[in-house]
């Protein structure tokens, strides 16, 4: 990973040159280009077309993909240290990227043929097309397998596709290219296998494809810089080559890709908590009251102290997941510990941060009021608090 070394016999971490310089130029690209602009696009609902298509010349988006496919031949460690420095300045640009790798381009990484890695990777990683990831649906919520609706059955060559998926980021831009459908493919009508149990394999669908409907985009709370849509498939039909991977391997497929994305939202929850400390800071040093700046007022200080050690526990946390992911070794506990950690900081330090900012705290022209409305979110998707405690009660033995 480039982060840890050994000193005295004392475990450390540092960036090595190279994932330091990355984040030093992802640090200048999201104070220099995104910084400037994003408010408006933000208030706008505007998906950032000009930031994402800057990113993809940066490299960004194929961070974590090797050379042959389009990529830079990094890790996925680099990919959330690119997700952190973004977070800080804007989380509806950072989980544009952070949906687009870890949730669209990985799976076609990891389990993609041949063929579907040559066709697919290179313009995702370019950033001229993006991936989504189609797993939810709208009666589902954390039970995906249980509750899951959307069929898909073979026919003359051809996957059909029937069914609803719903809160999927990336899916309906003018670049969005595929999407990686979960679909119940059991042989019965039910769509389960012998045992009972659902089969569910996952499946390439192009954009455009007939059959495949993009419903309006939602309007959110926060996020409204990114691009999020409820699909629907109604006789979708697709070659029997788009499988991805094998055949009834598609929600231990997803169950992999979230475990990654833990990781991906951890680096991104950090940065929102560091750039709520950093905003904070900057404005109790300029912002005068009673005769001076309001920095001085030991309540202040001791609230900030305490927002930038929620930032620096979290990211201990995703970098200790990251490395345990790097190294191969078992890192389910410690993704979800730090997805739990970092998006409880995130909402605990815009909480802060806005009361720290006061009125102009509610004001839109300020980041913190994005902030704040940004950071519940992710203590919902990629699995919802209740569900990491879930993960940590169950990787201890507590499982019943």
């Amino acid at each position: 990973m480039g982060t840890r070394g050994v000193e005295g016999g004392v475990i450390g971490f540092r960036l090595d040159e190279e994932h330091e310089e990355l984040r030093k130029s992802v640090e200048e690209f999201a104070r220099d280009v995104v910084a400037p602009v994003i408010g408006e696009l933000y208030e706008r609902g505007e998906f950032p077309y000009d930031i994402v298509a800057r990113m993809g010349r940066m490299g960004l988006f194929g961070l974590p993909v090797g050379e042959e496919y389009g990529g830079m031949g990094g890790d996925y460690f680099a990919l959330c240290l690119a997700l952190e420095e973004l977070g800080r300045v804007d989380s509806s640009v950072a989980i544009t990227l952070e949906a687009g790798v870890s949730l669209g381009i990985m799976p076609i990484y990891r389990y993609g043929t041949e063929a579907q890695k040559r066709e697919w990777l290179p313009p995702l990683c370019a950033g001229e097309m993006l991936a989504a990831f189609g797993l939810t649906e709208p009666g589902g919520g954390t039970d995906v397998a249980g509750a899951m609706r959307t069929k898909a059955r073979l026919e003359d060559g051809h996957w059909v596709i029937d069914g609803t998926k719903s809160f999927i980021t990336n899916s309906g831009t003018d670049i969005t290219g595929v999407i990686a459908v979960a679909a119940l493919t059991g042989s019965t009508a039910t769509g389960t296998t012998s045992n009972g149990k659902p089969e569910i394999s996952t499946i390439l669908v192009p954009s455009g494809t007939p059959g495949l409907t993009v419903a309006r985009k939602y309007s959110k709370v926060g996020w409204s810089a990114s691009d999020t849509h409820e699909l629907s498939f109604d006789g979708c039909r697709v070659p029997e080559a788009n499988l991805l991977g094998e055949r009834g391997r598609g929600y231990a497929q997803f169950l992999a890709t979230l475990d990654e994305g833990r990781v991906a939202v951890a680096a991104l929850s950090t940065g929102l908590a560091q750039g709520c400390v950093d905003e904070s800071v900057a404005y109790v040093r300029d912002r005068k009251a009673f005769g001076g700046p309001i920095g001085r007022f030991q309540a202040l200080q001791f609230k900030i102290a305490d927002m930038e050690t929620r930032a620096h526990n979290s990211r201990l946390a995703w970098y200790h997941a990251a490395a345990r992911m790097l190294a191969g070794e078992p890192f389910k506990k410690e993704a979800a510990i730090a997805k739990l950690t970092g998006s409880d900081a995130a909402m605990d330090n815009a909480r802060d941060a806005t009361q720290v900012f006061g009125g102009y705290g509610f004001m839109n022209e300020f980041p913190v009021g994005r902030f704040y409305r940004d950071a519940k979110i992710l203590e919902i998707g990629e699995g919802t608090s209740e569900v990491q405690r879930m993960l940590i009660a169950r990787e201890l033995g507590l499982s019943t």
